[in-house]
């Protein structure tokens, strides 16, 4: 059970990583196969639905399963209560490093742990997500501004505030419009940087420079022009900041939005691909703002 809480902690992290799209900047001229940068993405802002379509959005909410990992992986588990506790539990904290140092390995035939969540968005940049594990339910929810949890599976069923880092990782995270939409006036510059593939399959890579400097990729499919794989925010694990990359598959029009119904993602350093799949989509649905802030604020 102590092992599936620290799994539990670190996907309530994971789906903000996963689900949050980040912001955007402006395209330079260089071109691959013919095309340059800002053709690439005027391309896929038309695959994805077009810019009248997104700013008509304005709430959205994800409903699916998602991977917490083998069942009987002893050392999967506890690697994950290494990565979450910290300090806090030194025994468990060694106990966790040492079997992941022996390879432990989840028997053949075991299954992966499946949990329900529902991730809820409304702009400007607030989110609600709830994860369902053993009958209980974490919640994270965030204003835009200032965030709050509760995790009660953890036995910590009052509502604590982000610390500084989650706060500084949620601003901007939660633009639904993806990377892409709306990139040049966000401030976001667009360079390609070559051709890889991405599931066998050729995709432009463009390298994306924020505002404020940070540099981040996508790749964008050029039969489809979706964003087949997207460099996600970055998590800490393991004392490190780790880079992030979540493969986009099986994407669906909702109310003439294109949207990824398999996400795959997978954390450098670490052998494990953690799923999520979504199983109902909504877009504008009513979402009071009460939904967003720290209940009985």
């Amino acid at each position: 059970m102590m092992a599936n809480r620290g799994r539990v902690r670190f996907l309530v992290a994971l789906v903000a990583g996963v689900c949050g799209p980040v912001a955007l900047w402006a395209a330079d001229n260089k071109a691959v196969a013919g095309l340059t940068a800002q053709q690439i993405v005027e391309n896929h802002v038309a695959a994805r639905g077009g810019l009248a379509a997104w700013h008509a959005v304005q709430t959205m909410s994800w409903a699916g399963k998602m991977d917490a990992g083998v069942g009987d992986s002893v050392a999967r588990s506890r690697n994950y209560i290494a990565q979450t506790w910290g300090k806090k539990e030194p025994k468990a904290r060694a106990a966790a490093l040492e079997a992941a140092e022996k390879g432990e390995a989840a028997k053949p035939q075991a299954k992966q742990v499946q949990l329900p969540f529902v991730l809820e968005m409304k702009r400007p940049g607030k989110s609600r997500i709830e994860l369902d594990f053993a009958g209980q339910t974490a919640i994270q929810v965030y204003d835009g501004k200032a965030g709050w949890m509760k995790r009660p599976y953890l036995n910590r069923d009052d509502w604590e505030p982000f610390n500084a880092e989650q706060t500084k990782a949620s601003a901007g995270m939660w633009d639904m419009d993806g990377p892409l939409i709306d990139y040049a006036s966000k401030g976001t510059k667009v360079a390609l940087d070559g051709v890889e593939k991405v599931d066998g399959n050729d995709a432009y890579k463009l390298k994306l420079t924020l505002k404020n400097g940070t540099v981040q990729h996508v790749w964008i499919d050029q039969k489809s022009f979706l964003d087949v794989k997207v460099e996600g925010t970055p998590r800490r694990m393991d004392g490190k900041m780790r880079t992030v990359w979540v493969t986009q598959r099986d994407f669906r029009s909702v109310q003439g939005v294109m949207l990824p119904f398999d996400l795959e993602t997978v954390v450098d350093g670490y052998p494990d691909k953690h799923k999520m799949q979504l199983e109902k989509v909504a877009v504008n649905p009513q979402l009071d703002d009460s939904r967003f802030v720290k209940p009985g604020a």
